[in-house]
């Protein structure tokens, strides 16, 4: 059966797994899954909550993707991609947290949503509304993560989850005007992506 990923290639959370599996030499089926798709019994089957990504390893089924980037981790051969280093463990476990909780929300939710998804995909105008009620917290996370930051990667001197994990979601927000104003003088952060979008796998996935 060997390993299939579900979700639409463009998902900042799918594109955070496929850099993953890029990277551990995973060779892997992306089953393209769109909405109203997620819904659909045998999807729900996999994902009870209609989400993507979702991973299958030989009838094995992972949702959530910070599950699904250690799983990848731990289950395949290849440079690992969590750190031995319990201090910086704990700061890619912390970065994946913002992400998750603050960052995405924020970031892609609401900013990227409504200016590059809602009038593309749904055909309608940006809700300025909700994008302003979005651009403090959008703020705060980018603050938070170039205070963290320690060069050349997020956690250190080699490649980890968190990288793997940010690097979509920060390609979506610098396309919109408010990420550009956000990212301003975030010149950590600036050359952190640099460095991390010039991987053969960001190359092949970003675009």
């Amino acid at each position: 059966m060997g390993v299939k990923l579900y979700g639409m290639s463009s998902s900042p959370n799918v594109r955070g797994a496929m850099l993953v599996l890029t990277e551990k030499g995973v060779d892997y089926e992306l089953v393209s899954l769109m909405p109203p798709a997620w819904k659909a019994p045998e999807h729900l089957a996999r994902n009870p909550f209609g989400k993507v990504p979702v991973l299958d390893h030989d009838g094995f089924h992972v949702y959530e993707t910070q599950a699904i980037l250690r799983y990848v981790d731990l289950a395949f051969p290849g440079p690992a991609l969590q750190p031995a280093d319990a201090r910086e463990a704990a700061r890619m476990t912390q970065i994946i947290g913002i992400i998750d909780c603050y960052l995405a929300p924020s970031w892609i939710s609401n900013i990227g949503f409504e200016r590059l998804i809602a009038p593309s995909f749904f055909g309608r105008p940006t809700d300025t509304k909700r994008v302003e009620a979005a651009v403090p917290l959008a703020r705060n996370c980018a603050a938070a993560l170039e205070a963290l930051i320690a060069a050349p990667y997020l956690t250190g001197k080699t490649l980890s989850l968190a990288d793997l994990r940010l690097l979509p979601h920060f390609d979506w927000l610098r396309l919109t005007p408010e990420g550009e104003t956000i990212l301003a003088g975030k010149s950590k952060l600036t050359q952190w992506f640099q460095r991390v979008s010039a991987r053969p796998s960001a190359k092949a996935i970003l675009q």
